[in-house]
């Protein structure tokens, strides 16, 4: 009995107590309910449009793989069209280059309108962009307008020899802004397309033959005729020598030391340097050992005797 009442009095004594601890509970939970409440709706409203806009990406990824694939594809038909037709190498790969540009450009406007990139946005950025490309590259645009002068009106193709803007070597491509060329010496030199259609351009090889010129001297002492007629014999004996048009050697200036005479020889336009040095070298063993005098430059001093020393 006594036992009982004392377990009562206890009860009763820590109950208040118990009630005062779940308070402070009751508002942590309800708190935290809050906080998950609100982590939610930010999630929701962060992976919702996520959510509704991965059928788009993931059309639009497709699409990219699927237009990459088939750009490839008609690049190779374009390529393989153009070399069956009558355009040089240079013509084809500067082509080949514009239509990869546009096909890809194209290809991005697709892409941006599935993923419901608004067009008037995609316009705008394009207008924007090309204003700020236009005044950035200017340059660049006038090297490009200068590819396409060169690949309609053809002052050079691939393999020419020119000369443009002090560099003289061989044209091996024309790129959508330079013009590569290879020198005597195996240097490369890219030039501006823009410069180029604005500079003067010499060819070569334009042409299939081309007159050789060499400037010959001989003393006054030697005969002019015999000269002439070892010179002529020593060009007809050459193999990449032409016999027409005829060769000639004809008197260019009376000197003060030497009579000059030109030589004038045609040869195919590959062979101009293997003939002009050949004819260098041949012609003046030729003269050397029929005893016609080479002449250098010489001054006679002549020493006058006064009427006193006489």
């Amino acid at each position: 009995m006594q036992t009982t009442q004392l377990l009562t009095t206890t009860f009763e004594t820590t109950s208040p107590l118990t009630e005062t601890q779940t308070a402070p509970l009751e508002n942590v939970v309800e708190s935290m309910g809050e906080e998950v409440h609100h982590a939610s709706r930010v999630l929701n409203a962060v992976l919702t449009p996520i959510k509704n806009a991965i059928p788009s990406l993931i059309m639009a990824i497709i699409f990219a793989f699927i237009g990459y694939a088939l750009i490839k594809y008609l690049l190779r038909l374009v390529s393989h069209g153009l070399k069956r037709s009558n355009l040089d190498r240079i013509a084809v790969g500067f082509i080949r280059s514009v239509i990869q540009i546009i096909l890809y450009a194209i290809l991005a406007v697709i892409v941006l309108s599935i993923l419901d990139v608004p067009m008037d946005s995609i316009v705008a950025v394009i207008a924007s962009a090309g204003v700020a490309v236009a005044l950035a590259l200017k340059d660049s645009l006038s090297n490009l307008a200068g590819g396409f002068i060169l690949l309609f009106s053809k002052p050079v193709k691939q393999g020419d020899t020119v000369q443009i803007d002090g560099t003289t070597g061989k044209v091996e491509q024309i790129d959508i802004l330079y013009t590569k060329i290879v020198t005597a010496d195996n240097t490369v030199a890219f030039i501006p397309n823009g410069k180029v259609t604005a500079a003067k351009i010499i060819n070569y090889t334009e042409k299939e033959t081309r007159r050789v010129e060499l400037n010959l001297g001989i003393s006054y002492e030697s005969d002019l005729e015999t000269a002439r007629k070892i010179i002529l014999e020593t060009v007809a004996k050459h193999p990449l020598t032409l016999k027409d048009p005829v060769p000639d050697v004809v008197v260019k200036n009376q000197g003060s030391d030497a009579i000059e005479l030109l030589l004038r020889v045609w040869c195919n336009s590959t062979d101009y340097w293997t003939v002009y040095y050949d004819m260098m070298e041949q012609t003046k063993q030729a003269l050397d050992e029929n005893g016609i005098e080479i002449p250098y430059h010489k001054v006679d001093v002549h020493v006058l005797e006064s009427a006193d020393e006489a």
